[in-house]
């Protein structure tokens, strides 16, 4: 694997394993698409560090349990915010 790939795959997962962000925030921050943050930490990042990688699986397995609340709440605050809009 090339170099800079590495290093991409060990700063992603070292940000998402210090601020327990999303896949989303990690790609913007990193101005990368989605797919290519998931694919490296998900897949690549084994190869290069397990125990990186163990702990990244965590953080994204607790983000994976709490999505269908943070969505919830996104819709609910959307909401609140239109009728406030509409009075």
């Amino acid at each position: 694997m090339w170099e800079y790939i590495e290093e991409r795959i060990i700063k992603c997962a070292e940000y998402i394993v210090e601020t327990g962000c999303t896949v989303r925030t990690c790609s913007a921050r990193f101005g990368i698409s989605k797919s290519t943050v998931h694919k490296d930490v998900s897949e690549r990042l084994r190869l290069i560090d397990k125990d990186l990688y163990e702990a990244v699986r965590e953080v994204l397995e607790k983000n994976l349990s709490e999505r269908h609340i943070r969505g919830g709440i996104a819709t609910k605050t959307k909401y609140q915010h239109e009728s406030k809009k509409n009075k």
